[in-house]
């Protein structure tokens, strides 16, 4: 599948087979990490074959099944919404590989995560990843002229962009971001809520494949 098609097919999944990922999958998802870290200067490493991170009696809320792979988003504090931006593209390639996701906030045990973390550096999410068990579902979205502003008529390039970034994964779902149109300028805002700077990383690495980034410029 195309990027598009990647994006209109995934949601969050949180119930895995146990398949294990291995092969061309494996080697094709560390090349898009590399390339993620080496663009970002962020620190994400695949945790593959294990179970500690997501095996806890205190977490009930989103529960997690056979989820023995991730990814954890590793870097300095303050660069939420490259953690969101980079690691919607990990998905992304995740998706056209074949590969379910499902991205985590609380629900997980970061000290039991056996990664290298540097000075300077913690865990800021981790991405479980897997084969699903099921594709999962897609959630109700707002109404896209909720969450921008447009003077005068919408340019059909602006309405794709807003169309792919309501299909963005943001935290509860709750969509707290807001797009504004001046020109060919838009302005990307994160509203107060729990990860929406992280969010809005996600949701501009969407908008701009709706888009096409030839035919704007971030504000």
């Amino acid at each position: 599948m195309d990027i598009l098609e990647a994006i209109k097919a995934r949601h969050s999944v949180r119930r895995f087979t146990g398949k294990k990922i291995e092969g061309e999958v494996k080697e094709a998802l560390l090349r898009a990490i590399d390339e993620c870290n080496e663009e970002s200067g962020l620190n994400f490493q695949l945790c593959l074959n294990e179970p500690n991170a997501f095996k806890s009696r205190f977490f009930h809320y989103g529960t997690f099944k056979n989820c023995k792979d991730y990814i954890a988003l590793i870097g300095p504090k303050g660069m939420d919404e490259k953690y969101g931006y980079y690691g919607q593209k990990v998905v992304l390639k995740a998706q056209q590989l074949g590969l379910n996701s499902c991205w985590v906030g609380l629900t997980y045990n970061k000290f039991k995560i056996p990664c290298i973390i540097g000075k300077g550096e913690s865990i800021r999410l981790v991405i479980a990843l897997g084969y699903g068990k099921t594709q999962g579902r897609a959630r109700k979205s707002k109404d896209i002229m909720k969450l921008c502003k447009v003077d005068g008529d919408m340019p059909d390039w602006f309405k794709k962009g807003m169309e792919a970034a309501t299909l963005a994964p943001t935290a509860l779902n709750q969509q707290r971001f807001l797009m504004i149109l001046n020109g060919t300028t838009v302005t990307a805002k994160a509203l107060p809520a729990p990860y929406s700077k992280v969010d809005l990383g996600i949701v501009k690495y969407h908008f701009e494949i709706g888009a096409g980034k030839q035919n704007f410029n971030w504000g």
